[in-house]
């Protein structure tokens, strides 16, 4: 699913208008159609409970307007609020003239705002998308009373005072609305950890906006989905066998965190690898034989951490980092690994944080190699950003400058690559905010490249995966209850919803 800027949402509505031979107001319809249906599905249980309507002078406004007036005709109770302004625009005007006369329509007054009870429903259409600079004056003032209100609020669109694709000027009033209730396409501004709290919950309602439109607008920005997931995980074969899905290499564990390395070797082998060797210091080799009896367990000559690389023949991807720990001798072996590695390779935890604290190191990295860090560890390998929108500049700059795939996780986690394109993941919930959580990730995402999935691929996939088996898990023992090892165990069902089945 494409992420468009402000600019292009424009442009797609005006091509969709003049495609399909609709005017403005028209298309304002059916927006206001899909958001009335969203909120009157969650007024079903309380028909009794206001809704009150702020508009601004814009088509968010506009929008504001047409969704009271379908509220008022289905029998909700609806008052509108009216921010004073010198100029409306043409479809503001002409919804403002449907609205029937037996809806309460008032101009707010930044001295007098109504007071309103914590059962009543707010509705910010004030201004949208359409904003470019910061609030002022009574827009201001409403919004601060938006945000003191123990009332739910519903944003139709964007929350007001939000930028849609650029960062938020400090100081500026934004509504935070507990739910945003958009149009066809996600903004890169509820993908964004800055905004939680202004987006709140945030649904997508279809418009039916020109699809052909959408499919030739260029963009660097992609929101993972099932459809963008097509046809790239191929079923498995009937006549296959351990070899046909890949010998992977797994390097990790140190003394106290050998369970680091076990999580990822689980992932890796409830992620369809044909075989797994997990390499650990000696204090790890009895964990590993008895937790991952599935895998080869390879000891190292350390005895509380890895301190040399084993023969890399033969393997088809090599993994380094859950749990390994930060030594001389590891960071050596890490070295070599990167001067010396034939297979594609996957860095996550500790073998990034070495990176890091030696910089010089990058240089090495092996093109379409893929790391997998938390936003502190991509902090060491860059720079501190200034917000989440410069973080992005950031990760585009080191995907391409390094020609190598960095997932950067988080609650949409991101996936940089070397032309520049990035993909926020879907799937997942708050409960993966875990222990090991990470460490299952890079297992999953060294078992599909061990079977021969390019590197795009097998990221884009392991992460979708990664959140979906998340979510499994969740659906049974809910999120307070998830770890680990509960998401490693789900991946084998979360993969097979990607399978791609042979066609008819």
């Amino acid at each position: 699913m494409k992420i468009l800027s402000a600019a292009q949402i424009r442009a797609l509505d005006q091509a969709t208008i003049q495609a399909e031979g609709i005017t403005s107001v028209e298309l304002m319809e059916r927006a206001a159609a899909a958001f009335t249906e969203w909120l009157l599905e969650k007024l079903a249980a309380h028909p009794q409970r206001e809704v009150h309507v702020f508009c601004g002078p814009g088509n968010n406004g506009g929008d504001g307007l047409a969704a009271a007036r379908l509220l008022h005709l289905a029998g909700q109770a609806v008052r509108v609020w009216l921010l004073p302004a010198a100029r409306h625009s043409a479809d503001f005007t002409a919804n403002h003239q449907r609205l029937p006369s037996e809806v309460p329509c008032i101009e707010l007054d930044a001295y007098q705002l109504p007071e309103l009870s914590s059962s009543a429903v707010l509705v910010d259409a004030l201004f949208g998308t359409g904003l470019n600079r910061p609030l002022t004056g009574v827009a201001a003032a409403v919004v601060h009373y938006l945000n003191n209100s123990s009332a739910p609020v519903v944003a139709v669109d964007m929350p007001s005072g939000l930028l849609t694709d650029a960062p938020q000027p400090k100081s500026s009033p934004v509504v935070c609305a507990h739910y945003t209730i958009s149009f066809e396409l996600p903004k890169l501004a509820f993908l964004l950890p800055q905004n939680a709290d202004y987006v709140g919950q945030w649904e997508l309602v279809s418009i039916g906006l020109n699809t052909t439109v959408i499919h030739k607008t260029p963009v660097d920005n992609y929101y993972t989905d099932l459809k963008l997931l097509t046809n790239r995980l191929p079923a498995r074969q009937r006549f296959a066998h351990k070899g046909t899905y890949g010998h992977a290499l797994l390097l990790g564990g140190s003394y106290g965190k050998i369970g680091a390395a076990v999580l990822a070797a689980q992932a890796c082998l409830h992620s369809g690898v044909g075989l797994l060797t997990l390499a650990v210091p000696a204090v790890g080799y009895t964990v590993a034989q008895t937790a991952v009896p599935e895998a080869m367990a390879l000891p190292d000559v350390g005895q509380d951490y890895i301190g040399e690389l084993p023969n890399l023949k033969g393997y088809s991807v090599v993994a380094i980092g859950p749990g390994l720990g930060q030594q001389p001798d590891t960071l050596r072996v890490l070295e070599q690994l990167l001067r010396t590695c034939p297979a594609p390779l996957v860095l996550d935890a500790d073998a990034l944080n070495l990176l890091g604290s030696n910089r010089h190191l990058l240089a090495l990295l092996p093109p379409d190699t893929i790391l997998t860090p938390h936003p502190k560890e991509f902090e060491r390998l860059t720079q501190p950003a200034h917000d989440d929108y410069h973080r992005l500049e950031l990760l585009r700059a080191f995907c391409a400058r390094h020609r190598c795939y960095v997932v950067l996780k988080g609650a949409y986690t991101c996936i940089g690559t070397p032309t520049g394109t990035l993909y926020f993941n879907s799937t997942g919930n708050p409960g993966m905010a875990t222990g090991g959580s990470g460490d299952v990730l890079t297992g999953v995402v060294a078992a599909l490249c061990a079977q021969g999935l390019a590197p795009l691929d097998a990221a884009l996939l392991a992460v979708y995966a990664h959140g979906r088996a998340g979510d499994l898990g969740a659906q049974q023992i809910g999120q307070m209850g998830l770890t680990a090892g509960i998401i490693a165990a789900h991946l084998g069902p979360a993969l097979e919803e990607l399978t791609t089945p042979p066609t008819f």
